[in-house]
């Protein structure tokens, strides 16, 4: 029969970075980075989220997105977000990028990732930590669409599961 030993939870001291991003960003290459400049071998698992720009919203085709925030204030809400989920799961590390400004279709906007000892926690705190923003974060999105003109978009799309 197995034992278990204690469980591990590092949550209140797990590292958080949350970066606002104004131009184009390779979130694999910003990752690896990020990753490599933690030192110690904690983390069992990394969970890791990826938002992409689509070329179509609520029917229409879109051909760019500026997607605009107040400085500061979009910080602290992401950062509140990441909080929240220190204190949920047993975490080391969570990253958060996002672009702003201009963005085009196919482009990287959003980056989240979730480091812990076990998946669960990694999955679940990464989950949290994209819903979350998409529901709570100050960003406003003004789309222009191909078939001319522009609009801003009044709502996110709904949480999925």
């Amino acid at each position: 029969m197995a034992t278990r030993g204690p469980s591990f939870r590092r949550s209140p001291g797990a590292e958080v970075s949350v970066e606002l991003i104004a131009g184009p960003f390779d979130p694999w290459a910003r990752l690896a980075a990020w990753q490599a400049g933690r030192a110690g071998a904690d983390s069992g698992a990394c969970a890791v989220f990826v938002g992409t720009m689509r070329d179509f919203n609520d029917g229409d085709s879109v051909r760019a997105m500026t997607l605009e925030h107040y400085p500061g204030m979009t910080e602290r809400a992401l950062t509140g977000i990441a909080d929240e989920a220190r204190t949920r799961w047993p975490v080391n590390a969570l990253l958060i990028v996002h672009r702003v400004g201009p963005i085009e279709p196919g482009d990287a906007i959003v980056l989240t990732a979730a480091w812990s000892a076990h998946r669960e926690a990694a999955f679940a705190a990464c989950r949290y930590l994209i819903e979350e923003l998409k529901h709570r974060a100050p960003f406003w999105k003004n789309e222009t669409l191909a078939a001319g003109g522009s609009r801003w978009v009044a709502r996110n799309t709904p949480a999925e599961g």
